[in-house]
């Protein structure tokens, strides 16, 4: 195959660099178990990419790395049954970006099981537009349903709303009826998050200090994207036998609370890990937010910006000053 060029993520004695490199498939490879050459048309950027390009986590495990925890594209070699050359497909996870090869790049090389095919009715720019933020929000979505909250029931929260989960969120949730309050640090975006459905608009600083262990129930379910104070007050504000899908850690990995709102209340904090979900739940995730995500709204909260881009807005979007969703055009240098 001939080369092409990726985003490359290096730590050495003279420091950490991400810059664009003309690499060849030796950068691809790295467990020599992957079995689809896939041709990237479309990535994106999560905070965790923004991690992994500044270098402020240790988010890649392997140097030097290629970024990018998604990617859309279509298969060039496949020695998988599930695939064949020309199939369009997606993937999200997998450790992808992070111990392996991600999608910041023209071609990536992975394991066929860590592959979906594209959904119908979605294209390859949607789906990444959509990306590790949507399929996330939904399967926050997935684990309120689960629990039994149901549209009319009451107030549903989603913190974070104006990043690319928090956007997501509002857009389904609101799509299937549920009365929608979203929580953000940039109230300049009220206008934004009513546009996607959201019913209220709340400043994020009335949850993210410390709080009580109980406050006034609220909240019949709660997407929370931020963990930290938010996702304790959160918990403790949330109506009896309420369901709390916690899935980011924006203003912190830690939870200050107590045990009040799941003992007296009933309140379940449900945890969404979005790396390693098992096929068959990865489709019907997928079939969903074809089915339950307005194209409408999904197209006016995508940026599409080029690969150098990627590198510059990195810390951007680690500082909060990104609103909804951006699609990385791999072709576009």
């Amino acid at each position: 195959m001939p080369t092409f060029k990726a985003i490359v993520c290096n730590k050495t004695e003279s420091g950490y660099t991400a810059d664009i490199q003309t690499v060849d498939d030796s950068a691809l490879v790295t467990t020599g178990d992957q079995d689809v050459l896939v041709k990237v048309d479309y990535s994106t950027i999560n905070f965790k990419d923004g991690l992994a390009i500044t270098g402020r986590s240790p988010i890649i495990r392997k140097f030097p790395m290629s970024p990018g925890i998604d990617f859309s594209g279509t298969v060039e070699e496949s020695g998988h049954p599930l695939f064949k050359k020309g199939d369009a497909v997606v993937l999200t996870g997998w450790g992808v970006g992070e111990t392996h090869p991600g999608g910041l790049a023209q071609y990536a090389k992975v394991k066929g099981d860590w592959l979906v095919a594209k959904p119908s009715g979605l294209s390859s720019k949607q789906t990444m537009a959509i990306g590790t933020a949507g399929y996330t929000a939904m399967l926050c979505v997935l684990a309120i349903e689960k629990h039994g909250a149901k549209p009319g029931d009451g107030e549903v929260l989603v913190t974070g709303a104006a990043g690319g989960v928090g956007s997501i969120a509002v857009a389904v949730l609101a799509k299937l009826g549920y009365h929608v309050v979203a929580s953000t640090g940039r109230l300049n975006e009220a206008d934004y998050l009513k546009s996607l459905g959201a019913k209220e608009i709340m400043d994020r600083k009335e949850l993210s200090e410390p709080g009580k262990p109980l406050g006034k129930e609220r909240w019949t379910a709660v997407v929370d994207t931020v963990g930290s104070h938010t996702l304790a007050n959160a918990c403790a504000t949330t109506r009896w036998d309420g369901a709390v899908a916690a899935c980011g850690l924006a203003q912190g990995m830690d939870f200050p609370a107590t045990v009040a709102p799941f003992i007296l209340r009933g309140v379940t904090l449900y945890g969404i890990n979005s790396v390693t979900t098992p096929r068959p739940k990865r489709e019907a995730v997928w079939q969903r937010l074809a089915n339950d995500l307005s194209l409408e709204k999904l197209d006016g909260m995508t940026q599409e910006i080029s690969l150098s881009r990627a590198i510059t807005i990195a810390p951007e979007i680690l500082a909060g000053q990104v609103r909804g969703r951006l699609v990385v055009n791999v072709k576009q240098i």
